[in-house]
């Protein structure tokens, strides 16, 4: 076939949409029993997107804008795994969606590509495309002991579809990343016990979620063109731009009164309140002591909230959660928080969990929320192989070289939705996906009207990752030394800035700017000459 495509979450569905109405013959294949991606795996307790729910979706259909209805402010994962279906089943997407199948591996033979899966069968295409997700390989630490832990253990990213009954029952949570924070409180509400296990304090803003009144969706639905015109327009996809107040020239009282109005409106945009919080050391300190002011005010215990309080890295250089009631949680009487900084955990025993200090606690279930190995490991789950067998792995050893995100050289016809070098996970992932799946589905058509190759040359990859070396390092994002976004969270992972930090609307014209020069990165050749000949 034309093109075959890995992964049937927001990215795949609309790939295959956009490639459907191009006249391309194209496959998707899923390795889960349903579409949803993302929001097929994550059914932990809290579940939530921390994008709000009118621009967490697509745009490339005004009647689908107008006819889906959001019940919530933020929506829940059985919403937008729902909304995904929908979307599946409206556009007539199923039929060319193979469930069940997990890729073993993509291998590069003559003009296209081999790929297999696990079962050993073998399918031909001339392109490929990952639509893989950033967060879909699961990180499970390696704690000597896990397999004799006489409890039950699971990792939020794969968290049982008929749940898991807490009640009543010693629960300890590892990590406090966004996954852990959406899951303290809704666990703490049935559980005898929660132990929360923290390595890293970490910022939250309180998500205010709520439902949606009628008027309040009719009102977003006669704003849609001038909201996604925002989207577009703004550094992370958001339909809203960043303030330009400078808050250092602000009186101290007028500074609170503008944190107060922003905590109170809740969610991401209170990053947005301000210029300059990711660049300017000084007002990201404002913002820092706000939020650590905010947390010492509502946990009741102050060993507790001094804990609790961030005080190694800046506000928002780690992705910054939002919750729902999560510093509350902790005032509750079954709810203890354990700092395993000061005192690591070791082992795994059948009974709970041991730190180096001997203390043991003792568990019935053991909950993993220490998140993924990200935007990566989802593509280095899978042996792709390119030009004269060079595998994917190898070529990344010392971490990820893409060309826009896009691509890879060694790698011919192959393309990376969101993928490392891309603004992916720092962006509202559906504003990103739909960019990327345009600019890819353009530059099909050209290839198959030329009968060319598309392959990042090694230049264009290089100039790219200190493109994005640059704009990292124009952010204080690095300082966070245990992000993932440096992939920190996984043993041996080399240490990269994963993404593009330089914004959504710049990368946007930057793709722009390559595919009207041409696509001059991409080393387009005719078809059947090697790259090493031209």
């Amino acid at each position: 076939m034309d093109v075959l495509v890995i992964g049937a979450g927001f990215a795949g569905l609309y790939m295959l949409h956009r490639l459907r109405g191009l006249g391309f013959t194209a496959r998707v294949l899923e390795a889960a029993d349903g579409v949803g991606g993302t929001w097929y795996w994550n059914r932990y307790p809290g579940a939530r997107c921390d994008s709000e729910s009118y621009y967490y979706c697509y745009s490339f259909d005004p009647e689908l804008e107008q006819e889906w209805r959001w019940s919530e402010r933020y929506p829940g994962q059985e919403e937008i795994r729902g909304y995904l279906e929908h979307v599946t089943d409206r556009y007539d997407l199923r039929r060319d969606i193979e469930l069940g199948v997990r890729v073993a591996s993509a291998v590069r033979e003559d003009d296209g590509w081999v790929v297999t899966d696990t079962e050993g069968r073998e399918r031909r295409c001339r392109w490929l495309v990952t639509a893989v997700g950033c967060l879909s390989a699961a990180n499970v630490p390696d704690l000597a002991g896990l397999a004799d832990f006489a409890g039950e253990w699971h990792h939020t990213g794969r968290w049982p579809h008929e749940g898991v009954d807490v009640t009543g029952k010693r629960v300890g949570l590892v990590g406090t990343g966004s996954t852990g924070i959406q899951a303290v409180p809704v666990l703490a509400e049935s559980a005898g016990s929660l132990t929360v296990f923290q390595r890293t304090a970490n910022y939250s803003i309180p998500a205010r979620n709520a439902p949606l009144s009628e008027a309040e969706m009719a009102a977003t639905k006669a704003d849609y063109p001038e909201v996604r015109r925002l989207q577009r327009a703004s550094t992370n996809g958001h339909p809203y731009l960043v303030s330009d107040v400078d808050v250092l020239d602000l009186p101290d009282d007028e500074r609170r009164a503008l944190y107060e109005k922003a905590w109170d409106r809740g969610g991401l945009r209170f990053r947005a309140a301000v210029k300059d919080v990711l660049s300017d050391p000084a007002v990201n300190a404002s913002a820092s002591d706000f939020l650590r002011d905010k947390i010492r005010e509502t946990v009741a215990d102050p060993e507790t909230a001094e804990t609790l309080t961030p005080r190694d890295h800046p506000f928002a250089t780690k992705r910054p959660p939002i919750d729902s009631g999560y510093f509350e949680t902790y005032n509750r009487p079954n709810v203890a928080l354990v700092d395993v900084k000061a005192d690591p955990i070791t082992s795994v025993t059948p009974g709970g969990l041991r730190l180096e200090s001997g203390v043991e606690h003792e568990l019935d279930v053991l909950v993993f929320a220490t998140g993924f190995d990200a935007l990566t490991g989802p593509l280095l789950g899978i042996d792709i192989r390119g030009r004269d067998g060079v595998a994917l792995r190898d070529a990344w050893a010392d971490g990820p070289r893409t060309h826009l995100g896009l691509g890879v050289a060694g790698f011919p016809d192959l393309f990376t939705i969101t993928g490392p070098g891309s603004p992916s996970v720092l962006t509202n992932m559906p504003t990103a996906i739909e960019q990327h799946v345009d600019w890819i589905a353009d530059l099909l058509v050209r290839l198959r009207e030329t009968g060319e190759h598309a392959e990042p040359t090694p230049e264009a990859e290089e100039e790219w990752a200190a493109r994005v070396q640059e704009a990292a390092d124009a952010t204080l994002l690095p300082q966070a030394a245990s992000s993932w976004y440096l992939g920190a969270n996984v043993p041996g992972k080399p240490r990269v800035f994963l993404p593009f930090a330089g914004g959504m609307n710049h990368y946007r014209q930057r793709c722009d700017d390559e595919a009207a020069s041409g696509y001059p990165g991409f080393g387009l050749r005719p078809r059947g000459e090697s790259a090493r000949s031209a």
